[in-house]
């Protein structure tokens, strides 16, 4: 049998560890990836021992703990802290999620994280993300309309084409899905994964939208739309709940039925 290696400068190695304060109760120990694209050393995890009672329920909880108090060389991406800007998005005992919406509670064993898989990283917990909104500019996700709006400057919808949206407009890019997508490591540079297909959705579906048949055109694509073999990872770890799996197929479907 064969036996492949990852290149030497790739592998990771075993870091430090940063043990609680004497005496302290209620400890979990985290182990988090740490890397310098810009140093000389290999990527490494790093251990913390973590007293819960000093910091709050979640894993995002944690991080900013271990950063003010323990460590303030780790990095990593954060903002709301409400499970609606995306930015705390990272690999946690083996799944994409956000930090700010797993409690530790939910994790057996040590609490091990990664940045998101298969990006670039800038370091540490922080991958690259600049690819990724590239192609979310690239399907256009504005509305677009040549029809004057009505008297009052809006742009009205019924409730059933507005309940269409649903499931849809709620998604934060995050790229947890993306980054779950075995389609999307291999093809990343040319299939737009699916939060953006899921996004390029949104306003397909929209009644308010009037370049559906535009929109269709620059998706029908071997590369951009069908590299999606409806493997579910996407599905399976959206932390807001979406089915972007589902979208991608009614895009699918979308495009068959206007050539019947």
């Amino acid at each position: 049998m064969a036996e492949f290696r990852l290149p030497k400068n790739s592998r990771i190695g075993k870091g430090k560890t940063y043990q609680a304060e004497a005496g302290a109760a209620n400890v979990r120990r985290f182990q988090v990836y740490r890397y310098d694209p810009e140093g000389e050393e290999n990527p490494r995890m790093d251990t913390y021992e973590v007293a819960l009672d000093n910091c709050g329920p979640m894993v995002l909880d944690a991080l900013l703990h271990i950063k003010d108090d323990m460590d303030s060389t780790l990095t990593l991406r954060r903002s709301c802290r409400e499970g609606i800007c995306g930015s705390c998005a990272m690999n946690i005992d083996g799944t994409n999620t956000l930090a700010c919406t797993k409690a530790i509670a939910d994790v057996a064993g040590d609490v091990r994280i990664t940045p998101l898989p298969h990006m670039e990283v800038v370091k540490d917990l922080v991958p690259d993300l600049n690819h990724f909104y590239a192609q979310y500019e690239s399907i256009e996700p504005w509305l677009k309309a040549d029809s004057p709006a009505s008297a009052s400057g809006e742009r009205l919808q019924s409730p059933e084409d507005r309940d269409k949206l649903d499931g849809l407009y709620e998604c934060i890019l995050c790229a947890c899905c993306s980054t779950s997508c075995p389609s999307y490591w291999w093809n990343g540079d040319r299939y737009l994964g699916p939060a953006i297909l899921l996004q390029a959705y949104r306003w397909i579906v929209d009644s308010r939208d009037e370049a559906t048949g535009e929109r269709l055109d620059a998706l029908e694509d071997p590369f951009k739309l069908y590299r999606c073999h409806t493997i579910m990872n996407c599905t399976k770890t959206c932390p807001k709940g979406l089915n972007p799996a589902k979208a991608i197929s009614e895009i699918k479907k979308l495009i068959v039925e206007r050539k019947a």
